[in-house]
């Protein structure tokens, strides 16, 4: 008899698999693929980030688009978000919620040329892709661009490093964050979006997926350029103060608890007609029970997932990410406690390792956002 190990579904191979590894990469299994986790070191990825251009694949994340008769009202049914004010070029966050409008993922929504293209989390991409099957009309299309891989070239010399090998109608300089554009590498049409997760300047490249490793070893031939891992998207997303789906974001966790409601426009919020909108609309006119914060601890002993966060004798709150900051040479934490102790300064402690760490609750992000939003 077969153990359940043995019939798991193996990890599938990134099309830049073979590339990643000839720069060296240590791979893991995440979210159903093999990816590069580091490859100089993760403190090392993180700091060249912050200062030069780091090359993340994210390729593992689900590309959708979405066409189709009364387009947007569809989505709205599903999304709250407001369509009309998501211009031709424009791209904007918002979250899939459940019936009880827990999180199901966190989301970009694009609007393209009589489409809307969506980019979900690798995790969660087949039961979004269920979801929303099941919730849209059937005379809505949904495309999953399974032959398209996505970069991210992040960090203060992105943009010159990127200028020079993209061509468009537009220069790459006319993009602000939360912008897109069409352009062409190498001969081959791409997407541009200036955006992305790490908290710096930089772009999110879709590319078919044949053209990735061409793309990859161009950009990289930039001595401004360096390919970076798992490990430090995670450390510089957590200085960001970005949650992480299935850490910091749950179907057990609605948008208000989680203080994303900047993603819940003030016209969807009093309109509703999306999933979760009861609870929403209580949760904003009564106050969440808890709510997510930063934390930092002192020493250098870092708080992980699953800590315990007490104020005195009493538990209140649960840390759901946490790490060394290499920028602020601290532990940092992101976790929720209850609405009481959720002020910024509020004295707690964390529990790591059989000790009583102190700490405090800290305004987010740890490190300021240096997106570009124009000169």
């Amino acid at each position: 008899m077969m153990s359940e190990e043995e019939t798991e579904t193996p990890p599938e191979k990134l099309a830049l698999d073979a590339w990643h590894r000839a720069q060296g990469a240590r791979m893991v299994p995440f979210a159903g693929y093999e990816m590069p986790i580091q490859y100089e070191g993760i403190v090392a990825e993180h700091e060249w980030t912050r200062t030069s251009a780091g090359l993340f694949d994210v390729s593992h994340m689900g590309q959708l688009l979405l066409s189709g008769p009364d387009l947007d009202a569809a989505v709205e049914a599903v999304l709250p978000i407001d369509l009309s004010t998501l211009k031709l070029g424009q791209q904007r966050y918002s979250l899939l919620l459940d019936e009880n409008g827990g999180v199901l993922d966190d989301l970009m929504v694009s609007r393209w040329p009589n489409h809307l293209y969506l980019v979900v989390n690798g995790a969660t991409k087949w039961d979004d892709i269920g979801h929303l099957r099941e919730q849209l009309p059937d005379d809505i299309t949904l495309n999953h661009l399974e032959d398209r891989a996505l970069l991210a070239l992040q960090g203060p010399k992105a943009a010159d490093a990127l200028a020079r090998h993209a061509e468009g109608e537009y220069p790459l300089s006319a993009l602000t964050f939360m912008k897109f554009g069409q352009y062409t590498i190498a001969g081959h049409d791409v997407t541009i979006a200036r955006a992305g997760y790490t908290g710096e300047d930089g772009f999110e490249i879709s590319v078919p997926a044949d053209h990735a490793e061409k793309l990859a070893a161009a950009l990289t031939e930039d001595k401004r350029v360096k390919p970076i891992g798992l490990g430090a998207r995670d450390s510089l997303r957590l200085e960001a103060g970005l949650p992480l789906y299935g850490h910091d974001l749950t179907a057990e966790i609605d948008p208000v608890t989680a203080e994303l409601t900047f993603a819940l426009s003030k016209k969807r919020r009093e309109a509703g007609g999306y999933h979760g909108h009861a609870r929403i609309s209580g949760a904003l006119s009564d106050g969440a029970a808890q709510k997510r914060v930063g934390l930092v601890l002192d020493g250098r002993l870092p708080a992980r997932e699953g800590s315990e966060i007490f104020a005195g004798d009493a538990q209140v709150g649960t840390v759901t990410s946490g790490g060394f900051s290499p920028t602020l040479g601290h532990p940092i934490a992101m976790g929720y406690v209850d609405a009481a102790h959720a002020e910024i300064d509020t004295a707690l402690e964390v529990q790591v390792r059989n000790k009583r760490l102190p700490a405090r609750v800290a305004k987010m992000p740890f490190v300021q956002h240096r997106y570009f939003r124009g000169s």
